[in-house]
């Protein structure tokens, strides 16, 4: 039934952990939301464009069950990343230690090894070991550990993090810690009064269908205090319409964060399917992915190679073919199947608007190949 919610393009989309389908409303949602106020009044149209991003704070509040006033939009998640480095004290102090693995997003690396001082040690745990397992996360988080970066979902791998228990080991380390959901938001659920990272960053591009440039931090209320952001501009003084060029307080919340001038419209094509979402909930999502990934394996449990374990596996199942992998992958975009292929194999990632019929061709595809 939620099919006919979402712009399908008569495709059997299957590529959910790269970019999400729009819901048919959103170009109306859009026009209401930030084009009527500049085509339609002769006011200035920023008093109904800030509301929109009030409305994205809103929205995501409900989606992870957190306060409004904790996150902050961003451009991306690499940008949110360079911000949160550069303005806690801990992580410019000299001989910090940084743990992450090699199968994070290599941007989230780039950023680490450019913000934090020249002094500092990123430590990578090998990409060959089992991410899916906190015995691999605690033989590498030692005393001298000061941050932990963590993905919640690995995009190659089709991994989960052991996030709840990991979070309790950094606590109890003494460690601090940031959660990347990227890969996860939407089709995980995740509850930040419960789980609570130190930080967490997300995108609005994949399982929540909001299209780029819609990013967001969240910020651990107990970090706050010790925060003092580097790149900022008007919109991170907590009076933004003072213009006294002498004077600069931060925000008491995690919008010290957000910087000069903003955009808006991404934040108003994202807050409407977000809102969509959310009164869906991550669970239903998680579930029917769940489901439908069940569905393949039982027919290529052989050439599965992520997880098949529900509580190690996130959306998104890698299949490997071995030789026939590049004239399946072919005979699938011949019937406008939309799926894509890492070194692991080809990534498959079911929707709650895809349904048994579209697996079932995927299926009948790969067999016919």
């Amino acid at each position: 039934m939620y099919k006919d919610d979402f712009l399908l393009a008569d495709s059997c989309y299957l590529l959910n952990h790269s970019v999400g389908r729009p819901l048919k409303t959103t170009e109306q949602a859009f026009k209401d939301s930030f084009l009527a106020p500049w085509q339609e009044s002769g006011r200035e149209p920023w008093g109904d464009w800030l509301a929109i991003i009030e409305n994205f704070k809103s929205a995501l509040a409900r989606l992870f069950n957190a306060n409004a006033d904790d996150f902050c939009p961003q451009v991306n998640l690499s940008s949110a990343l360079t911000k949160i480095v550069m303005a806690h004290a801990r992580l410019q102090s000299n001989n910090i230690v940084v743990l992450m693995s090699e199968a994070d997003f290599p941007s989230m690396g780039f950023a680490l090894q450019k913000s934090l001082p020249d002094c500092a040690i990123i430590r990578f745990i090998n990409k060959e070991l089992d991410i899916t397992d906190l015995n691999v996360w605690s033989e590498h988080l030692t005393a001298d550990v000061d941050l932990v970066f963590i993905s919640n979902a690995y995009s190659n791998t089709g991994q989960l993090a052991p996030v709840s228990q990991l979070l309790e080991l950094t606590r109890s380390n003494n460690s601090l810690s940031i959660l990347d959901i990227a890969q996860s938001a939407g089709v995980i659920p995740l509850d930040l009064s419960k789980q609570q990272p130190d930080f967490m960053l997300g995108s609005s591009v994949k399982w929540l269908c909001g299209g780029p440039g819609s990013a967001y931090l969240w910020v651990n209320p107990k970090q706050i205090a010790l925060c003092q952001p580097k790149d900022v501009g008007w919109f991170s003084h907590e009076n933004p319409f003072e213009f006294d060029i002498h004077n600069f307080k931060y925000q008491d919340s995690a919008m010290m964060f957000w910087g000069g001038t903003p955009s808006i419209a991404p934040f108003a094509l994202s807050t409407h399917s977000i809102n969509y979402f959310a009164k869906l909930g991550s669970g239903v999502i998680r579930a029917h992915n769940q489901a439908m990934i069940d569905k393949v394996v039982a027919e290529f449990s052989e050439q599965l190679v992520s997880p098949i374990a529900h509580d190690k596996r996130s959306g998104t199942m890698i299949l490997d073919f071995k030789d026939k992998q590049q004239s399946i992958l072919s005979a699938l975009a011949n019937n406008n199947i939309s799926v894509d292929a890492r070194h692991l194999g080809m990534r498959v990632s079911p929707h709650i608007y895809n349904d048994a019929a579209d697996l079932d061709k995927f299926i009948d595809v790969v067999k016919s190949s």
